[in-house]
């Protein structure tokens, strides 16, 4: 097992150059580390102080070596890939989490509002310590995905630790259907500013968007409220900005081998000037970061708040021999000569979190209410139509 293991590995660095492989075929860095990796596997099986289990052993070490690239890649063992490709692809109960990895551990993105995650107080930023009794460090970002689903009803057991808590929580959570949030909208100073908190950015919900904006009246102004929306497709999220683009580049996708595509505003899909602000968090995630990105960089609006998570990349699945899989990100999208997934949108006016009454007290932000949105209408106020 552990030469198979070595082997697979090999296959691995071969079609993936890590480890020193160049363009130009130069492989002997590749097949140095598959030796130092046999000479370790041996050494684990003949010294360690009990017989371990060499498949663990070695599928521990692809999983590390995967997820040491980024957030998004995974390796999925054959039994894994297995549950992965037969996961029903609706009708699926969750309890309104979005994750991802970070530190090594699984991180809340963002909560859906209304869900059974919210009602137990998880937010941004807490860590999944273990689902049930498993540690998310051992488990790939899709996984972990997985192991959040189930049939409706169905009880989920979370070990959390939350921000400035140094003990873990025990949750008990009960899957429900998802449940689509309508789009939020509000009226601000004397109804001037319309308030669009879209949620997650699917091509419906884009739809609503602009019948909204070609509604509006002149003279008015928009704040999209892009906080803890997660998930969408990056296509919506760039149609979006379109919406206030009439021309300019918004995003750029490529790869080591992945052909470069550049995305520029399409005049045609163009619907309003009207001044603009744009709210973020750090639950700010995927297709709406890259709104808030194609916006900024083209100084058609402020974008006010918290630095975003960090998501927007392209994954490809590859299948491997012996039924495993990777999960690979092939490419990442870049705003402003800034790969999203590496650096985040960072916000051109920088405003801390808002206060809840389940803060507590040593907890950073000093000041009670909603200050992102605040200083977004203030921003507004100030410009002129």
């Amino acid at each position: 097992m552990a030469i198979f293991s070595a082997l697979g590995l090999g296959f691995a660095l071969g079609e993936f150059g890590w480890f020193g492989v160049h363009a130009g075929g130069q492989q002997d860095g590749a097949y140095r580390q598959v030796g130092v990796f046999q000479n370790v596997l041996k050494k684990i099986q003949t010294d360690y102080v009990t017989e371990p289990n060499m498949n663990d052993v070695t599928a521990g070490a692809l999983h590390g070596l995967i997820e040491s690239l980024d957030a998004d890649s995974s390796y999925l063992t054959p039994t894994e890939y297995k549950i992965y490709k037969e996961r029903p692809l609706s009708g699926v109960a969750q309890v309104g989490l979005v994750v991802s990895k970070r530190y090594g551990y699984a991180t809340i993105v963002s909560v859906q509002p209304g869900s059974p995650a919210e009602k137990e107080h998880l937010g941004d930023g807490d860590v999944i310590e273990s689902i049930g009794e498993q540690s998310t460090r051992e488990l790939s970002p899709a996984v972990i995905r997985l192991l959040l689903e189930g049939k409706p009803g169905t009880n989920l057991t979370l070990s959390v630790v939350r921000a400035h808590k140094p003990d873990s929580d025990k949750i008990t959570l009960t899957r429900v259907l998802p449940t689509v949030q309508p789009l939020a909208l509000q009226q601000y100073e004397g109804s001037t500013i319309l308030y669009l908190k879209p949620g997650v950015l699917t091509a419906s919900r884009v739809d609503e968007i602009g019948a909204q904006l070609k509604a509006l009246p002149k003279g008015r102004k928009v704040l999209i409220d892009l906080r803890d929306s997660a998930g969408g497709d990056p296509q919506d999220g760039l149609r979006l900005a379109n919406f206030f683009l009439k021309q300019g580049t918004m995003a750029t996708l490529e790869g080591q081998k992945f052909p470069k595509q550049v995305f520029a505003a399409d005049p045609t899909k163009f619907i309003s000037d009207a001044p603009l602000e744009v709210l973020v968090n750090r639950g700010t995630y995927g297709a709406a970061e890259l709104t808030a990105g194609a916006l900024e960089d083209n100084k058609r609006a402020d974008v006010v708040g918290e630095r975003t998570f960090g998501q927007g990349s392209v994954q490809k699945t590859i299948e491997l021999p012996d039924g495993a899989a990777l999960l690979l990100t092939v490419a990442k999208y870049t705003a402003g000569g800034k790969k999203i997934q590496d650096e985040a949108v960072t916000p051109t006016v920088a405003v801390g979190p808002a206060v809840t009454e389940d803060d507590s007290e040593d907890e950073a932000p000093a000041q009670k209410g909603d200050p992102a949105l605040d200083k977004a209408l203030e921003l507004l106020k100030a410009k002129t139509s």
